[in-house]
């Protein structure tokens, strides 16, 4: 029997509308195992989670991902940019997440998805070694300072600087290793980073580089970021249950004391950001 133009039309239409449901019903992690591949978006700029050691990626963040990948099932490709590029690379799909890690903050926790705690991003001060002017943070008040441009550290360097009789004088850096080198030559007196970022910094160059203590920032946390939408819920939960997994298995530990120095407990929930 033929079949007429309307109900072939009918039946096209329902059968495009089926391929439609489909398509929204797979998941960023339906796409990701099927790929095979984990697109992963960073700045390998930010020892010690991400840098380059004659030309190859090395750190922290290159070994978790392996491991997370083992237990998901896929590879990791990291893709290396300025930290100013990287989020906006996720908001348009340019990767499925973001490593940096991200200081976990009230504002960005209600733009972005957030995996589980993987270290503290508590902001302190590195300054030259034997430099006798800064003793505590507060002494920076009326120098030259730098922070990594469009970082939480720069925010909370803004904040704190604030509450300073003179207010110093903020330089931002799009290269953390720019800041230090201009840190070491002595064109800026202290630079603001992460607790973690720093003291990496000055176990490598102790003659060169020192820590202000203690860090005048709130306790915070490192995290990795993902869109906050119904489409990478799938990939956040996968991410979170590797790391759970590797936090009770000890490995997230290993890789702590061998890349941050020190292994530190990290809560099983994200907790409320102070700031």
């Amino acid at each position: 029997m033929k079949r007429s133009k309307s109900c072939t039309s009918l039946f096209v239409a329902l059968i495009l509308a089926a391929a439609s449901v489909a398509a929204h019903a797979e998941s960023l992690l339906d796409r990701v195992k099927q790929h095979g591949e984990l697109v992963v978006g960073t700045e390998m700029q930010f020892a010690p989670f991400d840098f380059l050691e004659n030309g190859q990626q090395v750190g922290f963040n290159k070994a978790l991902f392996a491991a997370v990948g083992q237990i998901i099932g896929v590879k990791v490709r990291f893709i290396d940019l300025p930290w100013e590029s990287v989020l906006p690379g996720l908001d348009a799909g340019k990767f499925d997440m973001v490593a940096g890690p991200l200081t976990v903050t009230k504002a960005r926790m209600e733009r972005y998805a957030f995996s589980l705690p993987i270290a503290e991003a508590t902001d302190a001060l590195l300054k030259r070694t034997g430099d006798g002017s800064l003793k505590t943070s507060a002494d920076i008040a009326g120098k030259v300072v730098g922070a990594g441009k469009g970082s939480a550290q720069l925010e909370q360097l803004k904040s704190y600087a604030a509450t300073l009789p003179k207010p110093p004088t903020i330089r931002e850096y799009v290269d953390n290793n720019q800041a230090y080198a201009d840190l070491a030559t002595g064109r800026i007196v202290a630079v603001a980073n992460s607790l973690t970022n720093i003291a990496y910094v000055a176990k490598q160059r102790p003659a060169v580089f020192s820590v202000v203590q203690p860090a005048f920032g709130a306790k915070v946390y490192f995290a990795y970021a993902l869109r906050k939408d119904a489409d990478s819920a799938s990939l956040a939960n996968a991410f979170n249950a590797a790391l759970v997994a590797l936090n009770e298995n000890g490995t997230l530990a290993t890789l702590q004391h061998k890349w941050l120095g020190v292994a530190t407990a990290m809560p099983a929930e994200m907790p409320t950001p102070n700031y």
